[in-house]
């Protein structure tokens, strides 16, 4: 195996509403509800950088199509991160994510590398963390 990804599929209670969130609230580019004829067929595919998507799927659907049983949520199970170029950006993004409905987990601030972050989770409880990082200079 490659050491690469390709899609992140965040698993949804309410699609419709989680494509609002994405589509509408954050900016990323969709060609919107797919799959829609198929029984646990229903996503939604988001691009993000050149060869990787994001995917958002009812939870149900998921269970379904891997076999396994439906568990609870927990936010801390992993985190998305988005890097940015600068404090003010961390800023602007996080005041957007609470603008489109996410909430709030934790304002930005500064870290103890020497970065300056936040954290804001989606509608379904998927914790982002925007982050400025003085140490990589590629976003």
């Amino acid at each position: 195996m490659k050491p690469r990804i390709t899609v992140v599929t965040l698993g949804v209670d309410d699609l419709d509403r989680a494509v609002a969130f994405y589509r509408d609230g954050l900016g990323f580019p969709t060609e919107g509800i797919i799959g829609r004829e198929f029984e646990h067929g229903a996503v939604a595919f988001f691009q993000l950088q050149p060869g990787l998507r994001l995917a958002v799927w009812p939870r149900s659907s998921i269970a379904h199509d891997s076999g396994l049983g439906a568990t609870a949520r927990s936010p801390t199970e992993f985190t998305l991160g988005h890097n940015v170029g600068s404090k003010a950006e961390v800023d602007a993004v996080i005041l957007q994510a609470g603008r489109a409905g996410g909430v709030i987990v934790k304002e930005p601030h500064d870290t103890f590398y020497g970065g300056y972050a936040g954290y804001f989770q989606d509608p379904d409880g998927h914790l982002w963390e925007v982050v400025w990082n003085p140490a990589l200079d590629n976003v």
